[in-house]
Order: C-alpha cells, then structure tokens, then sequence
C-alpha cells in the first residue's frame, strides 16, 4: 500500500516537473518573436533581397549598441525639408531600442530635393554627435550619387555601429584605432628588441676614433665663410573664393521635443 503511494507521489512529482518546463504560449513569447520594421524604402530605391538583407544587419548591429539603426527613402512630392522629414518620422513611430522614443538614429534620403539628413536621438545623440554623422554622410555620399544604395546603407550601418563603439569625443578615425596600424607598431617593436638582442650577444665594441687615428699628420684645415647679401622676394598668397561648406547643418529638437544631433548634405 505504501509503496503504492509513493509510486503516485513520484509520477505526480514528475507531471509537475514537466509542466513547469514547458512553458505555454502567451502574449509575450508571440510579442518577442515579431521584429520592428527599420528600414523604410518608400521611394522604391532597393530590391526584395537587398531589403531583407539590410533589415538583418540593422537588427544585429542596433542590438550590440541597444539602438535603433532606421533608414528612411521618400520621393517627397510635398516638398518639405529633409530636417523636418526626419523630426515628424521620429516623432510618429516612436522609434527607440528598448522603449519608446529612445535610441536611434536616422537616415532620411530626399529623393526629390536630392538631399539627405543624419540624427541621432537619445544614446546615439551622444555617441553619434555632428562631427561623426558629418563623417560618416562624406563616406557615403559618393556611393548615394552614384546610384550604390544598398552600399551606401551598408556602410552607414556599419560605420554608425562602429563609432558607437568609442567614447564621445573621441575621433573614430584615427590612425591609432587602424587595426592595421596596430599590427604594424607591434612589428615593428618585435623586429627592435629582436636586432637589440642579436647586437648584445655579440660583446662590447672596442673600436674608437683614436684606432686609425694618426695624431701627427690629423687637424682641422682653415676654412672661412663670406657673407655677401640677402635677397627678399615678396609674391601675393593666393585666397580661395569658394565659400560652400558641403554640407553639415547640425542637431535640433522635433514637434514632440526631442533633442538630436544631425548632419545635412546633397547627393
């Protein structure tokens, strides 16, 4: 009888053990497995295959920074400015990593205007300030001229993924960063210790100058310089004329009050 009892105690154990390990779908398991849309190609500029290509890599390289990487194509028949496109784009979607209107960052390409507009909101505002979206609208510019744009949005996700990876002020660019750089100073400081080593083994040099010196015969010949005169020539520094900047623009708040960095220019 006991051991009875202890054989539905078991099995009930077991159902229980069970249960708690299947876990049931609900709202929220349906909820994590849906993705939000980034990339907005309402000018038609990208195939199905590109599309879906950039979406993965906005996925991936916005969740190592905890932000959203949008792109956004219009032909923007109304006219309006590319800045203020950009500001009512964020304000309408909410865009945000985690929440709501948090991190992201935007390209917005005016096809009309031929125009295109960089802001950062939030973590991306700081880590994507105007210098660094100026830097990365001047590498991508030449492809979006050219008509390359799943290139030129490639490289905006990576390079907007990359410079989050440094502190604010700090220049992404510089040569110290270069892995190759890097590579090249260790080299180059292995090769040194490596010719410091093999020039030590081989016992003090006892060479001097006074060796194959010969005293008698050796000295310092008289020599003399004559200064005669000094001719100055004076010739106008030419300035140039061309005042454009190329761009640039800067940062501002939107409609719902949202501070941004950002960075203007034409294609």
């Amino acid at each position: 009888m006991r051991r009875g009892i202890r054989s539905m105690l078991t099995m009930l154990l077991i159902a229980v053990f069970v249960a708690l390990a299947v876990p049931m779908p609900n709202a929220d398991v349906h909820a994590s497995e849906e993705t939000k849309q980034l990339i907005y190609d309402e000018a038609g500029l990208l195939e199905q295959d590109e599309l879906a290509l950039l979406e993965g890599m906005a996925q991936r390289y916005g969740a190592k920074r905890e932000t959203d990487i949008i792109i956004y194509t219009s032909n923007n028949t109304s006219g309006a400015d590319v800045m203020k496109m950009t500001q009512d784009f964020y304000d309408k979607h909410g865009f945000g990593y985690d929440k709501p209107y948090g991190n992201a960052v935007i390209l917005t390409l005016d096809m009309n205007n031929r125009e295109l507009y960089l802001a950062g909101f939030y973590k991306a505002e700081e880590y994507l300030d105007d210098s660094r979206l100026d830097r990365i609208r001047d590498k991508i510019t030449s492809d979006l001229s050219s008509g390359f744009y799943y290139g030129a949005f490639s490289d905006y996700i990576k390079t907007a993924y990359r410079y989050m990876g440094y502190a604010p002020g700090v220049n992404p660019d510089n040569i110290l960063f270069k892995v190759w750089f890097q590579y090249g100073v260790a080299a180059l400081l292995a090769l040194f210790f490596v010719w410091r080593l093999a020039a030590n083994s081989g016992g003090s040099v006892t060479v001097h100058r006074g060796t194959y010196e010969n005293a008698g015969t050796s000295g310092v010949i008289g020599h003399s310089d004559q200064y005669i005169r000094t001719t100055v020539t004076k010739r106008p520094i030419p300035r140039s004329t061309d005042n454009s900047s190329g761009g640039g623009g800067g940062g501002g708040t939107t409609s719902g009050g949202h501070s941004h960095s950002g960075s203007r220019g034409s294609f």
